[in-house]
């Protein structure tokens, strides 16, 4: 079975995400091993330097790679990254699925991000929008498009 794990920096903290979330988890559970793995947030001052930001990304960034299980196919989730379409998307967890290990982990950085470490250690670097989200909307909407690239990949009527 496909495995796919949401790898990402800090809890949901508001009902309404995590309950968002846990239908996506529910909806995708039926077609994949899904799962969400979460690493400890920096705590920061109301207003941190850039070298306090600097080492937050370091820290966060060695506990993600921690939790990155060999042999899976990375995508970074980050600003610079290439968007994706939901069928692009599809095709991917389609192709990992097919020629790869068919474990694909997609990662989300903390607020100020992924360190460049996590990004080379990435196969792919994928952006959301150019636009800004707020960190915890963005968990909701990946999961989300892993449930739609499913539906696309399954002939499922979710995706029009």
């Amino acid at each position: 079975m496909v495995k796919v794990t949401v790898l990402c920096v800090g809890k949901l903290k508001e009902e309404y995400w995590r309950n968002a979330c846990a239908e996506y988890f529910k909806r995708i559970k039926r077609f994949a091993n899904f799962s969400v793995i979460e690493v400890d947030e920096e705590k920061l001052p109301d207003n941190p330097s850039p070298a306090q930001i600097n080492n937050t990304i370091l820290r966060e960034g060695k506990r993600i790679i921690s939790k990155i299980p060999s042999g899976s196919v990375t995508v970074a989730m980050c600003i610079e990254g290439k968007p994706y379409s939901s069928e692009e998307l599809a095709k991917s967890i389609y192709n990992t699925a097919a020629h790869d290990s068919g474990n694909t982990v997609f990662i989300i950085g903390g607020s100020y991000g992924l360190s460049d470490e996590v990004k080379k250690l990435a196969k792919i670097k994928m952006s959301m929008s150019k636009m800004t989200f707020p960190h915890q909307l963005a968990r909701v909407m990946l999961c989300e498009q892993i449930y739609r690239a499913f539906q696309i990949n399954n002939g499922g009527k979710y995706h029009k």
